[in-house]
């Protein structure tokens, strides 16, 4: 499978989110899409990532902007977490791992003294053309959901292309 690049229109897929809803990349045509993949549901860096984007959601809305999280975890696991956190958005279930090797966020790491594959933290900004254009890697929690509210409030007062 090739990996989307920067630039790239982001091909088209269909998912499952909670509520067993199934989405397609192409329903939010015309709205910017935050899609951040994050390891594991419930666990203290992601359910602060989560909260950061939740505590943003008025904001990123007023920008034309819709948040979708994004992990290997189930669909019920998502629908708990999303419960419990009070998510205003959705979570895709990604348990075949078609859009983490989409996105190339599947790496090696240490996890407790072994090597194992995970996500590593990384959001994607697709523009409401669906042109991949700004990509964060190895995120750091604190903050970021904040950063990525202004890298998308600064884009607004300019435009894209000229």
């Amino acid at each position: 499978m090739t990996h989307v690049t920067l630039g790239d229109i982001v091909p088209n897929f269909t998912a499952i989110t909670t509520d067993n809803k199934t989405m397609q990349l192409s329903d939010y045509h015309g709205k910017n899409v935050v899609l951040y993949f994050y390891p594991k549901d419930a666990t203290p860096g992601c359910t602060q990532e989560a909260h950061d984007f939740r505590d943003h959601y008025a904001q990123f809305g007023a920008l034309n902007t819709v948040i979708l999280g994004v992990s290997r975890d189930s669909v019920i696991s998502h629908d708990k977490f999303k419960c419990k956190q009070a998510l205003q958005f959705d979570l895709i279930s990604d348990s075949d791992e078609t859009l983490c090797q989409l996105f190339d966020v599947l790496k090696m790491k240490n996890m407790y003294g072994k090597q194992a594959i995970g996500i590593e933290r990384s959001t994607f900004l697709i523009n409401a053309e669906g042109v991949l254009i700004y990509e964060w890697r190895k995120v750091k929690v604190l903050g970021h959901g904040l950063n990525v509210l202004e890298k998308i409030g600064a884009m607004s007062l300019a435009p894209i292309f000229d």
